[in-house]
This record gives C-alpha cells, structure tokens and sequence, in this order.
C-alpha cells in the first residue's frame, strides 16, 4: 500500500527520507552536545568552589605582616584523624620556620586519644623550642584538654585555660568485653588455635588468663609512668603535685591553675594581643581533604582486613 507521504509515483519520496533521518540525527547530536556542555560546565563549577575551599588565597599577602600562629587541635588524637601526629607536626613546622610569626598558639579541645601520636607530637614540640627559642608555644585550652590533650599540651611554654575548662586524666586505659558468659550460655564452643603461648593474648571470647591480666597491667604501668615524666618534664618547678594528681581524675581551670597544671586564664585573642603582642592571628592548621580523608580510611581499612585474624583480640591502648 502506498504511503500517503511518499507515494511511489513521487521520485524524489528516497531524497527526502535520507534528508529527515540526517536532520533527525543531527537534532540528536545537538542535543547530546548541549548536554556535554552543561555536565562541563557543572564540574567546572565544582572544581572551583572545592579549590575556593582549599586555597588560602590571601595568606600570601597576610603572612608578609608580623602575626600570631593559630593551630587546632581538635577532637580525638588519633592516626586516621585530623588530628594526628603528621597534621600537627607539619603544622608546626610551618609556623616556627615563617619568619614574621612572632608566637604560635595550638588552641587544644580534645578528650584524649593514642599515646604514641601524642608523643610524636609532644617531642616536636620540645625541638622547634629549643631550634626556636625567640618564638613562644603557648597552649590554650577550650573545652577540655584531658589525657592525651594534656599530654601534648605539657611541652608548650605556657598553658591558658578558662576557668571551666575540664584539665588533666593523667592516666592510661585499656579497654575490651569478655563474651564468654553469655557463650556457655547460648551454647558457643570457641575454636582458637595458636602458634605461641601467649598468642590468645585478652582474647574476649576465651576466660581471661592471670598472667595475661598481669602483662597488661605492666604495659599500662609502663605508659603511664612516661606519661608522669613528660609532665613532670614539661611542668618543672611549677607542678604542685599531689597524691592523685596522676590517678587518672580530671580538674577544672581554675583548680588545674592552683595544682600548676595550667598557667594563667585566657584566650586565642587575649594570649595574642596581650601576650604574644601580635594581635592578628592566621591559622596554620592543617586540614585533610575529602580525598586525602578517604584514602587515609581506606588504607587503615585495609590494614584492619590485613591484621584480622592474626591479632584480631589486641587491645587498643589509649590515653582517655
């Protein structure tokens, strides 16, 4: 039957059905074009509101003037966190080698966290003040400044508190659960084979072993002991010690004052301005970004798969 469009007495019905599929596919093409554009135009965007982000575009012209070093350190000190020893050690490293800082701050609100990222943190410290003895390092706590927080704020020159910050749990812990009650009663057997005695070191799912119990007690014993010595250290003369001083209990800013754990009240502000004398203040902090956050994760993940297993029962040590 003959299309009513293109009869077959029409010669030219084949030119006219080759010219609408060609501009039907170059509508197409258009179309996917402007679409290219848009989804360019999109990621562009994007690159450029994280690049506004990252870059400190005028730090270039504020650091020419003399002024005051803020660092952060904030939240849990721990290796797959902003705050970790890496973070702050280049963060200070940056504020004590830029010649128009006339004194840094590390402004510090933190519960605690690893002893070995504190200690890394705590001995840098104590080098770039004595390759730097012109500069001051002044600690000033917010919120709370306990444990591995006090441990890191030890090495400053002076410590600034307010009078309701939470100071001090100079102590150690080591923390885990034993399932093997509730076990016995759901009617589990567990299954560990080991090469090496001690290997099933405070396993949660086998009874807790006496000496095991006791090799704890002696690594925590051992940590805390560094952890009086670097206070000790870092507060001199100034420490009023007391019998439970490093029990583990936590004061106030006031009461840390009194004891000679903290110095004086004060702020980031009035510490610059009345202190340092260098009333602008500009943040060194150093901050991962998304894609240095997630491939940190990504590696302790795999680290975790890489371990599991073989010290799947190892107890996390932490100053908190």
């Amino acid at each position: 039957m003959d299309n009513p469009q293109y009869p077959n007495n029409d010669p030219a019905w084949e030119r006219k059905v080759l010219e609408k599929l060609a501009f039907a596919a170059l509508d197409e093409q258009k179309a996917r074009r402007r679409w290219s554009i848009i989804f360019k135009s999109l990621g562009f965007a994007y690159l450029m509101v994280v690049l506004i982000a990252v870059v400190d575009w005028g730090s270039g012209a504020e650091h020419q003037e003399r002024h005051t070093a803020l660092i952060n350190l904030q939240g849990v000190i721990e290796a797959k966190g902003e705050a970790n020893a890496e973070n702050m050690v280049s963060a200070l490293n940056a504020a004590f080698e830029e010649k128009n800082v006339a004194g840094v701050i590390l402004r510090i609100n933190s519960p605690g966290g690893s002893p070995v990222q504190a200690g890394i943190i705590n001995d840098e410290m104590h080098r770039l003040r004595a390759k730097h003895p012109d500069k001051p390092l002044y600690v000033v706590v917010e919120d709370m400044c306990a444990s591995g927080g006090y441990y890191v704020a030890a090495a400053a020159d002076k410590i600034f508190v307010n009078k309701a910050s939470i100071v001090g749990s100079i102590g150690v812990l080591m923390d885990g659960f034993g399932f093997t009650g509730t076990m016995d009663k759901a009617g589990i057997e567990r299954r560990l084979l080991t090469a090496g005695e001690n290997k099933g070191f405070l396993d949660p799912f086998s009874p807790q072993m006496p000496q095991h119990k006791a090799h704890a007690q002696l690594l925590l014993d051992d940590i805390h002991k560094q952890f009086i010595d670097v206070v000790k250290t870092g507060r001199g003369k100034r420490l009023k010690e007391t019998p439970d001083m490093f029990s583990g209990l936590m004061w106030t800013g006031a009461q840390s004052v009194q004891l000679g754990l903290a110095d004086e009240f004060g702020s980031v502000d009035s510490v610059a301005r009345d202190v340092i004398k260098a009333e602008k203040v500009l943040d060194y902090s150093v901050k991962d970004n998304i894609a240095e956050r997630f491939a940190k994760r990504l590696g302790a993940s795999t680290m975790n798969e890489f371990w599991k297993g073989a010290s799947a029962n190892l107890q996390t040590i932490r100053l908190f």
